[in-house]
């Protein structure tokens, strides 16, 4: 079976990253941008910069700001009228994965209007057109949706998350600024930073891995493990190291899929409006422990990509505790929540497991998890 890449157009990497958008603008001939960018990023000025810099070059631009944490089906809705009305040939999207997977969902139905029913998205949906063009600048370093082919709505109505996968989608341009990171509070870089390392290591153990995603997310695992402590207290190699490692394993994870960690914590998104990132750090350990007898010597290369010496003298039993346990103490160390006892209620277990098993990324975990398997998994974490 031959394995699928897809990666978006052009990135740009490193401090000051934001000032290149002028020149791709200009050089594509766009008009006018639709800004995509959530109400606290405007609120505490990091939008400004962007739109600093449009102002600077006489760019005309239409800021849409009707986006939460986790997007739901009606801020798409309502972006889509937005940006029917605003005149706009071409988005910026700036913000976490929240503003950039709205902005992709608009981007989607805009240019194939047969999918204006949200829900039709899900999955892998056969659009025929590539989104509205999309600038990407993440302002965490977490989700990758600056480099993916992925994106994540919820719907309310049903207490449900759905994943849409869909190469049409992604970004033309991606600008990874790790000054566009700094002003993010340490929860929140904690909790994107697991995000990323969840993403590196499912990618890593998944049954769609490859040697190309392995590349990839093994070297993320890396960046990731020696990075994310220094990025909570905003270092500057903290921040650089994270915003590299988070769009590497984007890249990874992108192209082989995920696992039932993600189906776990979008349906907890999803009741309980828990925030992506904390809910992945959460199940994460457990989950790998669930997942390791179906996992080969992968655990090893996690192990010392984490930081953990002496893997090659280890027993497997002993390289796949290494494994997990320097992912637990990591999720401490940045001050993670240890388990779901002050988010879960028992009455919504049932619930819960069936959105995961019903979940996009449930069919890529590395070993099959029945839904029995799913209530005990998060039961065991109350």
């Amino acid at each position: 079976m031959a394995n699928r890449i897809v990666l978006n157009e052009t990135s740009y990497h490193g401090s000051g990253a934001i000032l290149e958008i002028p020149d791709e603008v200009k050089r594509r001939g766009f008009q006018k941008a639709f800004l995509a960018s959530d109400p606290d990023l405007i609120k505490f000025n990091v939008t400004s910069k962007i739109t600093k810099i449009l102002e600077e070059n006489g760019m005309d631009y239409e800021i849409y700001s009707d986006i939460k944490p986790n997007p739901t089906i009606e801020n798409v809705q309502t972006g889509v009228e937005a940006f029917k009305a605003s005149g706009a040939d071409y988005m910026i999207a700036v913000g976490g994965g929240s503003s950039m997977d709205t902005a992709k969902a608009i981007g989607i139905i805009i240019a194939n209007p047969e999918y204006e029913d949200v829900r039709s998205l899900e999955g892998v949906a056969p659009t025929k057109k590539p989104s509205v063009p999309i600038i990407a600048v993440p302002t965490t370093a977490g989700t990758a949706a600056e480099v993916t082919i992925n994106y994540v709505i919820t719907d309310v109505e049903k207490k449900r998350k759905f994943v849409c996968v869909d190469p049409h989608d992604i970004p033309i341009v991606a600008i990874v600024d790790p000054d566009m990171m700094s002003s993010m509070p340490k929860g929140l870089t904690a909790a994107t930073g697991m995000d990323a390392l969840t993403h590196a290591i499912e990618g890593y153990i998944t049954k769609g891995a490859n040697p190309i995603t392995d590349m990839f997310n093994l070297k993320a695992v890396e960046l990731i493990g020696k990075s994310l402590r220094g990025a909570v207290e905003n270092t500057a190699e903290g921040r650089e190291g994270m915003a590299m490692g988070q769009y590497i394993t984007g890249m990874g994870f992108s192209n082989c899929g995920l696992g039932i960690v993600h189906s776990m914590a979008h349906a907890l998104g999803a009741v309980y409006d828990t925030p992506h990132g904390v809910a992945n750090a959460i199940l994460l350990p457990t989950i790998m422990e669930f997942n390791a007898e179906t996992t080969g010597e992968k655990y090893r290369d996690i192990a010392r990509a984490m930081g953990v010496e002496g893997t090659e003298s280890m027993t497997e039993e002993e390289y796949r505790k290494a494994a997990v346990d320097s992912v637990k103490k990591l999720s401490v160390d940045v001050g993670i929540p240890a388990d779901l006892t002050q988010i879960v209620k028992e009455e919504n277990v049932q619930f819960l497991a069936e959105s995961a098993a019903a979940d996009a990324c449930a069919p890529g975990n590395p070993r099959e998890a029945s839904l029995e398997d799913i209530i005990q998994l998060y039961k065991s974490l109350m």
